[in-house]
Protein backbone atom coordinates (compact mmCIF):
# COMPACT_ATOMS: atom_id res chain seq x y z
CA UNK A 1 0.00 0.00 0.00
CA UNK A 2 1.23 3.92 -0.74
CA UNK A 3 -0.14 6.45 -1.34
CA UNK A 4 1.04 10.49 -1.73
CA UNK A 5 -0.76 13.79 -0.09
CA UNK A 6 0.11 16.86 1.69
CA UNK A 7 -0.91 17.86 4.61
CA UNK A 8 -0.45 19.63 8.19
CA UNK A 9 1.91 17.73 11.38
CA UNK A 10 -0.35 17.90 14.13
CA UNK A 11 1.61 15.57 17.08
CA UNK A 12 4.91 13.87 16.67
CA UNK A 13 6.36 12.02 19.65
CA UNK A 14 9.46 9.59 20.00
CA UNK A 15 9.49 6.15 18.89
CA UNK A 16 12.66 4.48 19.63
CA UNK A 17 15.77 6.03 19.49
CA UNK A 18 15.78 7.65 16.54
CA UNK A 19 12.39 7.47 14.73
CA UNK A 20 9.43 9.22 15.56
CA UNK A 21 5.85 8.97 14.93
CA UNK A 22 3.90 11.39 13.54
CA UNK A 23 0.00 12.49 13.12
CA UNK A 24 -0.73 14.03 10.06
CA UNK A 25 -4.05 15.92 8.61
CA UNK A 26 -4.55 15.14 4.71
CA UNK A 27 -7.01 16.65 2.12
CA UNK A 28 -7.33 13.12 0.37
CA UNK A 29 -6.63 10.76 3.35
CA UNK A 30 -7.84 12.41 6.75
CA UNK A 31 -5.82 12.05 9.84
CA UNK A 32 -3.15 9.48 9.20
CA UNK A 33 -0.34 8.11 11.39
CA UNK A 34 3.00 6.56 10.70
CA UNK A 35 6.82 6.34 11.40
CA UNK A 36 9.34 8.63 10.28
CA UNK A 37 12.38 6.84 10.22
CA UNK A 38 15.40 9.33 11.38
CA UNK A 39 12.54 11.50 12.75
CA UNK A 40 14.31 12.05 15.70
CA UNK A 41 17.84 13.61 13.92
CA UNK A 42 18.95 16.63 14.48
CA UNK A 43 18.29 17.54 10.95
CA UNK A 44 14.52 16.27 11.05
CA UNK A 45 13.57 17.58 14.02
CA UNK A 46 12.93 21.16 13.65
CA UNK A 47 10.65 20.11 10.93
CA UNK A 48 8.33 18.04 12.66
CA UNK A 49 7.04 20.24 14.97
CA UNK A 50 2.61 20.81 14.62
CA UNK A 51 1.40 23.00 12.12
CA UNK A 52 4.51 22.09 9.81
CA UNK A 53 3.33 21.54 5.99
CA UNK A 54 4.28 18.70 4.74
CA UNK A 55 4.34 16.73 1.36
CA UNK A 56 4.34 12.88 2.37
CA UNK A 57 4.82 9.22 1.29
CA UNK A 58 2.59 7.09 3.03
CA UNK A 59 3.86 2.69 2.67
CA UNK A 60 2.64 -0.31 4.64
CA UNK A 61 2.58 -4.03 3.98
CA UNK A 62 -0.98 -3.86 4.67
CA UNK A 63 -3.88 -0.98 4.63
CA UNK A 64 -4.47 -1.71 8.43
CA UNK A 65 -0.73 -1.45 9.39
CA UNK A 66 1.01 1.57 10.86
CA UNK A 67 2.70 2.01 7.78
CA UNK A 68 6.22 4.63 7.64
CA UNK A 69 6.19 8.20 5.84
CA UNK A 70 9.09 9.88 3.85
CA UNK A 71 8.28 13.50 4.45
CA UNK A 72 9.49 16.57 2.85
CA UNK A 73 8.92 20.14 4.64
CA UNK A 74 6.89 22.41 2.48
CA UNK A 75 6.70 25.55 5.23
CA UNK A 76 7.04 25.64 8.52
CA UNK A 77 4.41 27.87 10.55
CA UNK A 78 5.70 27.85 14.31
CA UNK A 79 8.83 29.39 13.23
CA UNK A 80 6.97 31.99 11.87
CA UNK A 81 4.74 32.80 14.86
CA UNK A 82 7.21 31.74 17.82
CA UNK A 83 7.27 35.19 19.43
CA UNK A 84 3.75 35.65 19.63
CA UNK A 85 2.20 33.91 22.44
CA UNK A 86 -1.51 34.46 21.30
CA UNK A 87 -0.81 32.94 18.26
CA UNK A 88 1.00 29.51 19.64
CA UNK A 89 -1.28 28.99 21.59
CA UNK A 90 -4.10 29.06 18.60
CA UNK A 91 -1.76 26.97 16.74
CA UNK A 92 -1.48 24.53 19.36
CA UNK A 93 -4.86 24.25 20.18
CA UNK A 94 -5.64 24.01 16.51
CA UNK A 95 -3.54 20.90 16.11
CA UNK A 96 -4.20 19.40 19.36
CA UNK A 97 -8.08 19.30 18.83
CA UNK A 98 -7.81 18.42 15.61
CA UNK A 99 -5.84 14.74 16.56
CA UNK A 100 -8.10 14.08 18.92
CA UNK A 101 -11.11 14.81 17.63
CA UNK A 102 -11.19 13.39 14.02
CA UNK A 103 -11.23 9.84 12.69
CA UNK A 104 -8.17 8.21 11.52
CA UNK A 105 -8.11 8.03 8.18
CA UNK A 106 -11.86 9.60 7.25
CA UNK A 107 -10.94 12.19 4.70
CA UNK A 108 -12.65 15.30 5.69
CA UNK A 109 -11.86 17.79 3.02
CA UNK A 110 -13.72 20.60 4.32
CA UNK A 111 -12.10 20.43 7.69
CA UNK A 112 -9.02 20.14 5.98
CA UNK A 113 -9.19 23.42 3.69
CA UNK A 114 -10.44 25.43 7.00
CA UNK A 115 -7.57 24.37 9.37
CA UNK A 116 -4.98 25.12 6.67
CA UNK A 117 -6.64 28.48 6.12
CA UNK A 118 -6.88 29.08 9.73
CA UNK A 119 -3.17 28.59 10.66
CA UNK A 120 -2.14 30.78 7.63
CA UNK A 121 -4.02 33.05 9.15
CA UNK A 122 -2.49 33.46 12.49
CA UNK A 123 0.68 34.45 10.77
CA UNK A 124 -0.89 37.34 8.77
CA UNK A 125 -3.28 38.86 11.46
CA UNK A 126 -4.20 39.28 14.54
CA UNK A 127 -7.66 38.72 14.09
CA UNK A 128 -7.69 35.13 14.10
CA UNK A 129 -9.56 34.77 16.98
CA UNK A 130 -12.59 35.29 15.89
CA UNK A 131 -12.09 32.58 12.93
CA UNK A 132 -10.75 30.23 15.68
CA UNK A 133 -14.32 30.39 17.29
CA UNK A 134 -15.81 29.83 13.60
CA UNK A 135 -13.52 26.64 13.10
CA UNK A 136 -14.82 24.88 16.60
CA UNK A 137 -18.31 25.81 15.22
CA UNK A 138 -17.04 23.83 11.68
CA UNK A 139 -15.45 21.28 13.46
CA UNK A 140 -18.59 20.00 15.74
CA UNK A 141 -20.69 20.37 12.66
CA UNK A 142 -18.15 18.04 10.60
CA UNK A 143 -18.33 15.69 13.83
CA UNK A 144 -22.01 15.80 13.87
CA UNK A 145 -22.53 17.95 16.82
CA UNK A 146 -23.07 21.02 14.76
CA UNK A 147 -25.65 23.82 16.58
CA UNK A 148 -28.61 25.06 15.64
CA UNK A 149 -28.56 28.58 16.57
CA UNK A 150 -31.00 29.99 14.02
CA UNK A 151 -34.20 30.48 16.39
CA UNK A 152 -35.42 29.15 19.53
CA UNK A 153 -36.31 25.36 19.79
CA UNK A 154 -39.57 26.22 22.16
CA UNK A 155 -40.82 29.11 20.53
CA UNK A 156 -39.35 29.36 16.78
CA UNK A 157 -38.30 33.54 17.82
CA UNK A 158 -34.96 34.88 16.20
CA UNK A 159 -34.67 36.88 19.08
CA UNK A 160 -33.75 36.97 22.57
CA UNK A 161 -31.44 34.02 22.09
CA UNK A 162 -29.48 33.62 24.58
CA UNK A 163 -28.90 29.85 26.17
CA UNK A 164 -28.51 26.75 23.99
CA UNK A 165 -29.54 23.46 24.80
CA UNK A 166 -26.67 21.04 26.50
CA UNK A 167 -29.08 17.98 24.78
CA UNK A 168 -29.80 19.53 21.70
CA UNK A 169 -27.47 22.06 20.77
CA UNK A 170 -30.01 24.36 19.50
CA UNK A 171 -30.54 27.87 20.80
CA UNK A 172 -33.52 28.70 23.32
CA UNK A 173 -34.64 32.54 23.90
CA UNK A 174 -34.98 33.82 27.35
CA UNK A 175 -38.91 33.42 27.14
CA UNK A 176 -38.47 29.51 26.01
CA UNK A 177 -36.34 28.93 28.48
CA UNK A 178 -38.33 29.92 31.70
CA UNK A 179 -37.27 27.44 34.60
CA UNK A 180 -34.92 25.55 33.01
CA UNK A 181 -32.79 28.43 32.43
CA UNK A 182 -30.24 27.94 34.98
CA UNK A 183 -29.78 24.47 32.87
CA UNK A 184 -29.11 25.53 29.90
CA UNK A 185 -25.62 27.02 28.40
CA UNK A 186 -25.12 30.48 27.85
CA UNK A 187 -25.28 31.62 23.87
CA UNK A 188 -22.48 34.63 23.77
CA UNK A 189 -23.68 37.09 20.99
CA UNK A 190 -20.58 36.47 19.33
CA UNK A 191 -21.90 32.49 18.34
CA UNK A 192 -24.29 34.03 16.45
CA UNK A 193 -24.08 34.68 12.73
CA UNK A 194 -22.75 38.00 11.57
CA UNK A 195 -21.92 38.92 15.00
CA UNK A 196 -18.05 39.97 16.29
CA UNK A 197 -16.48 40.13 19.55
CA UNK A 198 -13.04 41.09 21.79
CA UNK A 199 -11.00 37.90 22.75
CA UNK A 200 -12.77 37.96 25.85
CA UNK A 201 -16.09 37.28 24.30
CA UNK A 202 -14.20 34.69 22.27
CA UNK A 203 -12.90 32.91 25.31
CA UNK A 204 -16.33 32.85 27.10
CA UNK A 205 -18.13 31.49 23.88
CA UNK A 206 -15.74 28.86 23.68
CA UNK A 207 -17.13 27.73 27.51
CA UNK A 208 -20.48 26.76 24.94
CA UNK A 209 -18.10 25.32 22.55
CA UNK A 210 -16.30 23.36 24.73
CA UNK A 211 -19.10 21.36 25.74
CA UNK A 212 -20.09 19.99 22.72
CA UNK A 213 -16.42 19.23 21.69
CA UNK A 214 -16.54 17.26 25.02
CA UNK A 215 -19.23 15.32 24.09
CA UNK A 216 -17.70 14.99 20.43
CA UNK A 217 -14.27 13.86 22.39
CA UNK A 218 -16.50 10.70 23.92
CA UNK A 219 -15.54 7.75 25.96
CA UNK A 220 -14.97 10.41 29.10
CA UNK A 221 -11.83 11.90 27.58
CA UNK A 222 -10.65 15.29 28.37
CA UNK A 223 -9.94 17.97 25.53
CA UNK A 224 -6.38 19.00 25.12
CA UNK A 225 -5.14 20.94 27.38
CA UNK A 226 -3.65 23.31 24.86
CA UNK A 227 -7.36 24.34 24.09
CA UNK A 228 -7.43 25.29 27.90
CA UNK A 229 -4.16 27.32 27.52
CA UNK A 230 -5.93 29.38 24.82
CA UNK A 231 -8.61 30.22 26.23
CA UNK A 232 -6.42 31.24 29.09
CA UNK A 233 -4.84 33.51 26.83
CA UNK A 234 -8.16 35.27 25.10
CA UNK A 235 -9.56 35.24 28.52
CA UNK A 236 -7.00 38.06 30.01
Amino acid sequence: MEWTDTGVLLTSRAHGEHAAIIDVLTPTHGRAAGVVRGGRSRKMTPHLQPGTQLDVTWKARLEDHLGSFTVEPVRARAAVIMGDRKALAGMQAVTALTSVLLPEREAMPDVYERTVTLLDLMAVTDAWPLAYLRWELGLLEALGYGLDLSRCAVTGATEGLNYVSPKSGRAVSTGGAGEWAPKLLPLPPVLLPGNEGDDGDIAQAMGTTGFFLSKAAGDGRDLPEARRRLRDVLAV
